[in-house]
């Protein structure tokens, strides 16, 4: 109750006030009473007594704290509304090699700097509230972080080094910017050159390192397994299902009982076929296809019913949840689901009876939709087809069900066009593959090409994805949309938009804004326009970083790249968990049964959402060390490749044809001293004028590669650009 009252009575006391906000300009100094009255203009006995009496009832209240003796600087954690009004901001901690960091915030929000001596603790990755110092002209936000909302993460990865009286874990993680304190009574077997999983148990406020214990040996660096847990490990996703889950999917019977078959539409007589990569064990989706009487085409749409296997509140359920997503590593694939689902009774092989639930699809030849229905069904595939054997067909017009995929693809084709005139943005996404050796050793990289084979699935899966979530999404009359699992994409912000036109435009590319339908136009014309250049790269990348991410949602508000106002997935319950949501969700509406609790359906969102990032960023890392690991016997070889990045240290190089990428330091430019001209993407020379900008095809010689870092050196052969 005092508390509330000194509140109350600060609140209305100006010269309170006025007091603490001299620690609160300078939050890390501090104030002895004199320096106060200083600062305020007192001098007279009577202002200075007053002053030291308010002090101490700051003191009382918490709102600053003594240090030394007689000497006060503000209490980070104390936020009073009057005083501190919008000084107090929370959002994601991107921490940098060097210590310092940048507060992430909303979007329409700029990032607040934070130097290294005042991140107190926090971690790349936390969600943290800072303190905003005020602000000073011509510079960005800066401020300190006062608490630590919600780690992160607990545990890293690393290297044990073990001195006589102590150990450390060296993180492999550039964001983890400080080594983890093991005693040694907590290296639980770890020796000395090891790689470990570490736990973090405490960091005392004034120590420097956090301390920790290592809790799994991994093995010796080097080893591709070893590697390959470890990245898992870093991004905490399980190596291997519990004992119970596995137990429960094996109780989980393969044969499909007669009455469950009876409820379902029967597509068993109709030509269905499956297309996926050549190493795809996992097949979520089947197409079928049939003329109907009146002379259109009828397109099933069959995805995996892992609802009916996988119920709510079960182990099985618990599990996927909580991994949200399957792992697509080089050399493996952690998968949401145990493999007796995933791999086994889920898996839409051919020649076996598999239920489904389809999306189907009345249309005519020029894919316009006259009719869709939406139901359980059971299907048997007639053939297993790879994206290259469809290809094949489609070239060649010849080959096994050749009519069925002739026709599908012109039909994709012209669902395509559609969507493109409707505004659609057509972004093309590089994926890098590897041929490896028996022991998963990079013997070649290359780049995966995206073929007709590729598109016609892609057309069909999006059409499924936006015709579900339209179904569920669109208003009928008063009544109001159900509880769904979007899939959402927002527009992009203005500012980096317009940073990226000006961008263009200083390499001759135009692009038109204004409305939404140009903006999408003038991208899908920039794309054809760069095709085979040697910024094509480096603009399609800077063009996706400028857009917003996608992630899951119960609030629709229309996914802006495909220019769908309605997009959910619907098309892969075996590796994506909010793909399961949207299928119990549709089941229990199609049977006319009442709204889900939205709340509880958008904390699942934000879950899958974070997990396909670090699922995302798990397979970065898996191909970023597979590419050291590809260049490590290449010192001294010489590559083309293109300028991809720019800073103050040096130049990031893309090498031609395998897309690895490692550094130039700007230190290994000898011929000239060169400065970072940060707005026109390039470095110049001093005193020769010389330049190097993004996109520019340089030749560079490999010095040096850490593959434990993922790191890769390069220099400029003559410093030669061709």
């Amino acid at each position: 109750m005092n508390k509330k009252i000194n509140k109350i009575s600060l609140e209305n006391n100006p010269f309170a006030t006025n007091i603490l906000k001299v620690f609160a300009n300078d939050p890390f100094s501090t104030y002895n009473y004199k320096q106060v009255s200083a600062k305020l203009g007192y001098s007279d006995k009577a202002s200075k007594d007053l002053i030291i009496s308010t002090i101490h009832e700051l003191l009382n209240i918490s709102a600053i704290k003594e240090e030394n003796r007689g000497k006060y600087r503000l209490n980070p954690s104390f936020i009073n509304e009057k005083l501190v009004a919008n000084s107090h901001v929370s959002g994601i901690i991107d921490m940098k090699q060097t210590g310092k960091a940048y507060l992430i915030q909303s979007k329409d929000e700029e990032d607040v700097f934070i130097s290294a001596n005042n991140t107190n603790h926090a971690l790349h990755g936390d969600k943290v509230n800072v303190f905003l110092f005020p602000r000073r002209k011509d510079r960005k936000p800066e401020g300190q972080v006062v608490e630590i909302i919600e780690r992160a993460q607990k545990n890293f990865v690393g290297t044990v080094q073990v001195s006589r009286n102590f150990a450390f874990l060296i993180p492999d993680n550039n964001n983890m910017s400080v080594d983890i304190f093991i005693p040694l009574e907590n290296l639980n077997g770890a020796k000395n050159g090891e790689k470990a999983l570490a736990t973090i148990t405490e960091w005392p406020e004034r120590a420097n390192n956090p301390f920790g214990e290592i809790i799994k040996v991994l093995g010796m660096p080097g080893d591709n397994n070893v590697e390959m847990q470890s990245i898992l490990a870093e991004f905490n996703f399980p190596l291997f299902f519990p004992q119970a889950v596995e137990k429960e999917a094996d109780e989980i019977s393969e044969a499909i009982p007669e009455k469950e078959i009876a409820r379902r539409r029967d597509f068993r007589d109709v030509v269905t076929f499956t297309i996926d990569p050549e190493d795809a064990k996992d097949f979520d989706d089947a197409l079928s296809l049939k003329k109907l009487q009146n002379g259109h085409w009828e397109v099933g749409v069959h995805i995996a019913d892992v609802s009916y296997y996988v119920k709510p509140e079960s182990l099985l359920d618990g599990e996927a949840y909580e991994r949200g997503t399957s792992v697509y590593m080089v050399d493996r694939v952690i998968p949401m689901l145990p493999e007796k689902l995933s791999n086994g009774v889920c898996s839409l092989r051919a020649h076996e009876d598999k239920l489904c639930f389809s999306a189907v699809f009345e249309m005519d030849d020029n894919a316009h939709i006259k009719h869709e229905w939406f139901g359980k069904t059971v299907i048997n595939s007639n053939r297993r087809f790879t994206y290259q054997e469809a290809q094949d067909i489609i070239d060649s017009e010849n080959g096994d069900y050749a009519e069925e995929m002739l026709t599908l693809n012109k039909l994709a084709y012209k669902l395509r066009d559609e969507r493109f005139k409707e505004g659609s943005i057509n972004f093309k996404s590089t994926e890098v593959k590897f041929k490896l050796d028996e022991n998963s050793k990079p013997v070649g990289v290359y780049v995966k090409e995206i073929k007709d084979s590729n598109r016609l699935i892609e057309d069909f899966m999006l059409l499924a994805n936006k015709k579900v979530a339209s179904l569920i999404g669109e208003k009928k009359g008063k009544e109001t949309p159900k509880t769904f699992v979007y899939r959402v994409h927002d527009e992009p912000n203005a500012e980096k938009l317009n940073t990226f036109v000006q961008f263009l435009s200083k390499l001759g590319y135009k692009m038109k804004l204004g409305s939404r339908k140009n903006l999408a136009t003038s991208f899908n014309n920039l794309f054809d326009n760069i095709a085979g250049k040697g910024e094509e790269n480096m603009i399609e990348t800077i063009a996706i970083r400028t857009m917003s991410k996608a992630y899951y949602s119960t609030d629709n508000i229309g996914h802006y790249g495909l220019a769908f106002p309605y997009y959910s997935h619907f098309t892969s319950p075996i590796r994506r968990y909010p793909d399961l949501m949207v299928h119990r969700l549709l089941e229990m509406y199609l049977e006319g049964k009442a709204s889900a609790n939205k709340a509880d359906y958008e904390i699942k969102c934000e879950h899958s959402s974070k997990m396909e990032k670090k699922a995302a960023d798990a397979e970065r890392a898996s191909i970023k060390y597979k590419q050291a690991e590809y260049l490590s016997d290449k010192i001294g070889q010489t590559f083309f490749g293109l300028i991809s990045g720019v800073s103050k240290w040096g130049l990031f190089v893309e090498l031609k044809g395998n897309k690895c990428e490692g550094m130039v330091s700007l230190k290994q430019l000898a011929d000239d001293f060169y400065y970072l001209d940060e707005e026109n993407y390039q470095v110049i020379g001093q005193r020769y004028g010389n330049k190097y900008k993004l996109g520019d095809r340089v030749k560079i010689k490999i010095i040096k590669v850490d593959i434990s870092k993922k790191q890769m050196d390069f220099v400029m052969v003559e410093n030669e650009k061709f």
